[in-house]
């Protein structure tokens, strides 16, 4: 194949005075000058971009953004720069920034049955938003379908986040992550997490898949990884990303406890032990006794149901009556309870941290 090239083309008045700024105040090599006896075009190459800078060319300046590491060791520690032929130069960091909004706590009741239709989003996929307003930023809770399975047409990415759960709601799903060995399917009722910058890809879908995504914050960066290949090795499922190990939850494998609202009990996904405690995940079933009312310490407690019906009452507020496909966020410190549980409810529970306290009355 014959080689190819792309260049931004820059306009000068003067070429002679952008030669030093371009070679010495942006490290970027010369590549071409012509004409020699009274040069009106060079080339300059460097930090991945080529440019061509032309003498009286009809185009207007530019704005070039350098990315850096460390954007103060970068041209004597300035971010914005002007080039002698007027083109802006922006100094940033190679990375875009996570930054975790502060939550601005509310109460949320999202109801299947009053919600608009399905949204299509990308790959064909149906979404559900589970927090409208998303507390300020701070999370975003999707319920996510594809009514037709098969292949995925996914690249190996990985998101820039604080947390990212997928649970598995209904069907399954192969996927494929770093480091973690072989491609393996995600049933109903399982989950994973994506510690930050894993690379991961999706690879085959069963009919009707529905899963539910957590992701913190809200907006995060998503990066397509097109130099790794997945599966890769050797397998090393122990390493740590960003302080998080990756985690497959198996329901098969789980152990019933007491859950911390009386009259229910719950499987620990181990999430919090395997997050540092930035998160917990708990998948929550009806036991004997009453429900009392409770309030919490957390940040954000977010919950989904799963199956069954129950009805949410909340101090100073209207109880409501929830079914499968429901949602809510209950605000710390208000005081709420899960009455008149069927006998199959199953709730999903995802706080930010994963340990807090409950207290009742």
């Amino acid at each position: 194949m014959d080689e190819i090239r792309a260049e931004i083309l820059l306009p000068t008045q003067e070429l002679r005075e952008d030669i030093p700024f371009f070679t010495k105040v942006l490290g970027m090599r010369m590549e071409m000058i012509y004409p020699a006896d009274d040069p009106t075009v060079a080339v300059f190459a460097g930090h991945g971009v080529r440019v061509r800078v032309q003498k009286g060319a009809d185009v207007s300046p530019a704005v070039l953004r350098i990315l850096a590491d460390d954007p103060e060791s970068f041209a004597e520690g300035r971010t914005n720069l002007a080039a002698p032929n007027g083109t802006r130069i922006e100094i940033r960091p190679l990375k875009e920034p996570l930054v975790m909004p502060d939550t601005v706590h509310s109460f949320v009741v999202r109801r299947l049955a009053d919600q608009a239709p399905w949204v299509i989003g990308r790959a064909g996929m149906h979404y559900r938003d589970l927090i409208p307003d998303r507390l300020g930023g701070s999370i975003i809770a999707s319920h996510i379908r594809i009514p037709d399975g098969g292949p995925v047409p996914d690249m190996v990415h990985y998101h820039t986040v604080g947390f990212q759960l997928i649970f598995c709601y209904r069907g399954w799903v192969d996927l494929v992550y770093e480091d973690q060995g072989a491609p393996f399917r995600l049933h109903a009722g399982n989950c994973v997490i994506q510690p930050p910058e894993i690379r991961h890809r999706v690879l085959f879908a069963s009919d009707n898949i529905e899963v539910i995504e957590i992701g913190v914050p809200a907006e995060h960066v998503t990066t397509i990884d097109h130099e790794m290949e997945l599966p890769n090795g050797p397998a090393n499922p122990d390493r740590v990303f960003q302080g998080q190990r990756f985690v497959h939850h198996k329901a098969e494998e789980a152990r019933w406890r007491p859950f911390r609202v009386p009259g229910f009990r719950s499987r620990d996904t181990t999430i919090a032990a395997h997050t540092a405690n930035v998160a917990g995940v708990h998948v929550v079933r009806k036991e004997s006794g009453e429900s009392v009312w409770t309030q919490h310490d957390s940040d954000i407690l977010f919950t989904f149901v799963m199956d069954g019906r129950m009805v949410l009452e909340g101090e100073d507020r209207a109880p409501h009556a929830l079914e499968a496909g429901d949602a809510f966020v209950i605000p710390p410190g208000m005081k709420t309870r899960y009455a008149d549980p069927s006998d199959d409810i199953e709730l999903l529970e995802v706080s930010l941290p994963g340990v807090f306290r409950t207290t009742q009355g």
